[in-house]
């Protein structure tokens, strides 16, 4: 079984048991904690949220039931890291992906 370093009682295969909204917004949850770090110029808070969204997108990149979208949430970790970097290479927003993410959670609200 592999352990997470962030989400300490989370398990591969109980991430797995969340629909893809659900992953989505849990994911999107840590994009939203990145921005409030960011605006209180916690740089540790901010590394934290970036680093528990990007377990996040791996533990949904190795959900099997993705093989299909893996170059599409790969490209969106990809967009992650990016925005987290600056938006050096897409010119990519924490608030944009913030947007995006929003999406998701009230899919899983309905």
């Amino acid at each position: 079984m592999i352990q997470t370093k962030h989400h300490k009682t989370l398990t591969p295969e109980r991430w797995q048991k969340f629909s893809l909204a659900e992953q989505m917004g849990n994911i999107g949850s840590e994009v939203s904690r990145a921005i409030g770090a960011k605006k209180r110029n916690d740089a540790v808070g901010l590394n934290n949220a970036f680093e528990r969204g990007m377990e996040l997108f791996d533990l949904t990149m190795m959900d099997t039931r993705h093989k299909k979208r893996l170059i599409e949430i790969g490209r969106l970790r990809e967009v992650f890291v990016d925005a987290y970097l600056g938006g050096r290479e897409y010119k990519s927003k924490m608030d944009d992906l913030d947007r995006y993410f929003l999406q998701f959670a009230l899919i899983v609200r309905k």
